[in-house]
């Protein structure tokens, strides 16, 4: 413990987190499982979603089967589930409104009213476009998981500091005389 002559409590000398947190590793090995089905495998995304939903499907009807014959009560019985009507409607009146949102900015966009907008739609596709020449999309989509990995991992570190505490820091550090 060191202690400043300002300060009256001892705090460690060394301030950065030990706990580095496991999203981004998770992330990583996820993202790394999508990747190796969508580009070795030459598989699309719903490929990949419909095999995932297939085996925890199955995997959740063996296990409800398991506990029925060893006579093991689960609260929440696989085999049993069912989707209420009111969580259906609610599901995919927010599927509606987020494709009507993203459907009017478009709109607004390809009509060129919105001036700003319109040249950022632009800029967005022509850079989309030179990385799609340049590499797949699933390879651009990949490396930008790596590098929100690699950000999550040095924000954890204290590799980068936030303004916010940046800020609160500089306000701290006034001394009166």
């Amino acid at each position: 413990m060191e202690l400043n002559a300002n300060e009256t409590t001892a705090r460690p000398v060394n301030s950065r987190k030990t706990d580095i947190g496991g999203k981004p590793f998770i992330l990583i090995i996820c993202g790394s499982l999508v990747y190796y089905h969508c580009a070795y495998r030459n598989s699309s995304l719903i490929s990949l979603v419909s095999d995932v939903f297939i085996v925890l499907l199955c995997s959740l009807a063996i296990l409800g089967l398991l506990f029925r014959q060893m006579n093991i009560s689960v609260p929440v019985d696989p085999l049993e589930w069912q989707i209420s009507q009111d969580a259906a409607n609610s599901f995919f009146a927010c599927l509606a409104n987020t494709i009507g949102a993203a459907e009017s900015v478009l709109r607004v966009a390809a009509t060129g009213h919105d001036k700003r907008l319109f040249f950022k739609v632009v800029v967005a596709l022509y850079v989309l476009s030179a990385l799609g020449r340049i590499a797949s999309g699933v390879t651009i989509a990949y490396a930008g998981l790596c590098f929100l990995c690699l950000y999550m991992l040095a924000e954890n570190l204290q590799l980068i500091s936030s303004r916010y505490a940046m800020r609160r820091d500089c306000t701290n550090t006034v001394q009166d005389d």
